[in-house]
């Protein structure tokens, strides 16, 4: 396997709600993974047709300062294919094999930082949002967070007893706000009930005058409905959008790296929708090897090197994840989607493979 690839040992798996787990886990080796809060791991599981190897990303749920645990925490989704193989039969002691963590949603934390940030984020997408708050309680001692958390009703919230411990432990720190939409008890006295719209996140801000809205640091994750509201929300509170970080798994380019980004030495990318991808062939360069291979206009660039059996880096397969980015050297690709890239890597020359066609018949891509 490459350096890509990891085998790690489940070594401890916690039940956080009756559809959640968290998986703990450790190299054999007991050696530190290197990842920073926020990013996710990709799980190779064997549960396909077959036997045929799937992929699913999950963020990291534990934090650097935890090595050399990582932990991810995988909700049972209806129908799921590899959520529910992996619940169904993950054991302590059993050997999976992953892919390093990846992924540019991150904040890494300043010690010497006072800075003020809410996290908003609903069901599963408290994950990389707790590793988040973990590591700036723990490491950035000025610093306040707030944690406006939605879920359908107080069983479903992950991390339950954890955000309890914490909210005691640094009380003067860190605050959970909890939305419920459908509460078991609506009359025990939340402060929240309904769904987390703009309307309930505003509320919620402007009574946070510790959090002053344009100065705050703001990361959300979560559904795209929850998405469209909050920053909706944000919009209005007249927060700039350098200081908005969304769960796409990579981050929007603050204005001095796009202002920064000039093309230069790379091909041309495109997300036209009228682009007519063609029958060509594209060259890639992935640790130190050259592969040649034709791809069909109803292919993706790594749909046909995966039938070529070159074994690329890839994770989500719907570009978010950027486990597949690659710099276009030369020629022109189509992306069928865009929002796993920011504007300054697409005028960078940056792809992804598994959203990615090639336009012309020079299309050479290089794979970190």
């Amino acid at each position: 396997m490459s350096s890509a690839y990891l085998t790690l040992t489940v070594v401890e798996l916690t039940q956080e709600t009756p559809d959640a787990v968290t998986i703990h886990f450790e190299r054999p080796d007991r050696q530190a993974v290197a990842c920073q809060p926020g990013q996710f791991l990709t799980l190779i599981l064997p549960c396909g047709p077959g036997g045929k190897k799937e992929r699913r990303a999950y963020s990291l749920s534990s934090t650097p300062a935890e090595a050399p645990r990582l932990a991810v925490t995988v909700k049972r989704v209806a129908g799921g294919l590899v959520s529910n193989y992996l619940l169904d039969t993950v054991r302590v002691g059993q050997q999976l094999e992953v892919m390093a963590p990846l992924g540019n949603f991150t904040l890494v934390p300043q010690p010497k930082s006072a800075r003020s940030i809410v996290l908003v984020g609903a069901g599963s997408g408290i994950t990389p949002l707790m590793s988040m708050l973990k590591a700036v309680l723990r490491e950035e001692p000025q610093s306040h967070v707030l944690l406006v958390y939605g879920n359908r009703n107080e069983e479903a919230v992950i991390f339950a007893n954890q955000l309890r411990q914490l909210e005691q432990q640094y009380a003067s720190r860190f605050q959970v706000e909890y939305v419920y939409s459908q509460p078991k008890n609506p009359t025990s006295g939340h402060r929240h009930t309904g769904r987390l719209n703009r309307t309930m996140l505003l509320r919620i801000l402007e009574q946070r005058h510790q959090f002053p809205a344009a100065q705050a640091e703001y990361f959300l994750c979560g559904p795209d409905g929850l998405m469209v509201e909050a920053q909706a929300a944000l919009e209005l509170l007249g927060v700039p959008a350098s200081r908005i970080r969304r769960e796409s798994f990579v981050a929007a380019a603050d204005a001095s790296e796009t202002a920064a980004a000039q093309p230069s030495g790379h091909g041309d990318v495109s997300t036209a929708p009228d682009d007519k991808p063609g029958s060509y062939t594209v060259t890639i360069n992935y640790e130190g090897s050259e592969y040649q291979f034709p791809v069909a206009p109803s292919q993706t660039i790594l749909e046909a090197a995966l039938d070529q059996d070159i074994d690329l880096p890839y994770s989500c397969q719907a570009g978010l994840c950027t486990a597949c980015r690659g710099k276009c050297l030369s020629g022109k690709v189509h992306l069928d989607e865009r929002e796993g890239l920011s504007d300054a890597e697409i005028k960078q020359g940056y792809v992804l493979t598994c959203v990615g066609h090639p336009l012309t018949s020079d299309v050479v891509i290089e794979i970190d």
